[in-house]
């Protein structure tokens, strides 16, 4: 084969290699523009109703908080729709999302939908809302808080296995993994779910405009179906979002062409896990920690039983 020849077919392999990492880069450029876009959308403009969607396990997200809590102070958003289904999360991530809401809610009208299940966290952050809709066969309420703590002590002793323990105080490692509970550990635990239970009735007290004591009656920890929770006023009427918006229409003067825009707090790569993948890690979550949380991590979370 002659040099020439050689020098063509180096040619060749050359502008392959050239042609590849070209495709590769416009095709990388192409994805950074769509994941920037996706994150920091462009703001379409003119008067719009804001629409939150709140799915699977609720847990501190301080973007989506930020990003409902500013829709208080724009002019731009007439109201908002608050789309829920979620069997409930974090204490602190329910608090957080009805604080936010809350504040919405003092300044435009909010709406809630629930979905298949708004129980719990779920159900808690949809009380600062004007209106509250659910389908007859929505799994709701289950008012309460739940504390869980993984103990192995049993199987450390078969295993032969002896946890020694340092501590500065008699509770400071109460709950723990390597004993039980003790009496006074237990007394402790118990005045954190009763305080943090205390809070959700006032959340529930309050946006639904009911006494306390109805509400403690009601909170045992029960969910209710969409019709059982209207009953009780846990609700305000059976629909969807076209009955949401024609409330809006007819009770705010919102007419039921305006634009709707969807918020969210979640990043590009949040957003690129689907939901089935998303349903999939909290099932095996589930079942290996069986909802188990540690002392700082208390659940408001409809608590189905595995029997």
């Amino acid at each position: 084969m002659s040099l020439q020849t050689d020098l063509l077919l180096d040619r060749r392999r050359l502008k392959r290699r050239l042609v590849f990492w070209r495709v590769i880069a416009v095709v990388a450029l192409v994805c950074a523009v769509l994941a920037w876009f996706r994150t920091f959308p462009l703001p379409l403009g003119g008067p719009h109703i804001a629409r939150v969607s709140v799915t699977g396990l609720i847990t501190e997200n301080s973007n989506l908080t930020a990003a409902i809590d500013a829709l208080a102070d724009d002019s731009e958003v007439k109201a908002l729709i608050l789309k829920i289904n979620s069997p409930g999360g974090s204490v602190a991530g329910g608090e957080a999302l009805h604080d936010a809401i809350a504040h919405v809610a003092a300044k435009k009208p909010v709406v809630a939908v629930m979905g298949g299940t708004a129980a719990s966290a779920g159900y808690m952050i949809a009380t600062p809302a004007q209106r509250i809709f659910a389908h007859d066969s929505t799994l709701t309420g289950s008012i309460g808080v739940l504390l869980e703590a993984p103990e192995f002590s049993g199987l450390l002793g078969k295993l032969g296995i002896d946890a020694q323990v340092v501590r500065s105080g008699p509770l400071k490692d109460e709950p723990s993994l390597t004993r039980p509970l003790s009496p006074a550990g237990h007394e402790m635990a118990q005045g954190l779910v009763d305080d943090m239970y205390d809070q959700f009735v006032a959340m529930v007290a309050a946006g639904r405009k009911m006494p306390v004591e109805k509400v403690r009656q009601l909170g045992d920890g029960r969910p209710y179906t969409g019709r059982q929770a209207l009953a009780v006023g846990l609700i305000d009427a059976i629909g969807g979002e076209r009955d949401a918006r024609q409330w809006l229409a007819t009770e705010k003067k919102i007419p039921t062409n305006t634009r709707v825009e969807d918020v969210s707090g979640d990043s590009y790569a949040s957003r690129a896990l689907s939901a089935h993948a998303a349903s999939i890690v909290f099932d095996v979550w589930k079942t290996v920690f069986s909802q188990s949380v540690s002392l700082d991590g208390a659940w408001a979370v409809w608590h189905r039983s595995d029997n």
